[in-house]
């Protein structure tokens, strides 16, 4: 049987891509980068970064709602920052962790894995 090898350029490139589509916005499109990837790719890494970057989207989104409703008993405020410091930072280090090493995958510490 002949073992598939990948580009590890595009390994890199569309890890990468899959974890700061984050930064386009909150909204379901910024999602569907790593959908795609993780639908289409045959690389088994891309796959598993697209997914857990789409596992990271779900999370966020999922405490954003509930840190929203939060706000209306002002807790919300500060859980909103810190949120909002870790929707920055974590895609930024998973981005150079796959051009650091392209044949692993990044795992988002803290998170529920629903994929």
């Amino acid at each position: 049987m002949e073992q598939m090898t990948f580009d590890r350029d595009k390994r890199k490139i569309f890890s990468a891509v899959s974890h700061g589509s984050i930064f386009l916005s909150q909204l379901i499109f910024s999602a569907g980068i790593p959908f795609v990837f993780w639908l289409i790719s045959e690389d088994p890494i891309v796959k598993d970064n697209a997914k857990e970057a789409l596992n990271f989207h779900l999370n966020i989104w999922a405490y954003s709602i509930v840190f929203g409703l939060l706000t209306w008993v002002l807790i919300g405020f500060p859980l909103l920052l810190i949120l909002g410091i870790i929707q920055l930072v974590m895609p930024i280090l998973a981005i150079l962790a796959a051009f650091r090493d392209p044949d692993g995958v990044y795992r988002y510490p803290f998170i529920l894995r629903v994929l």
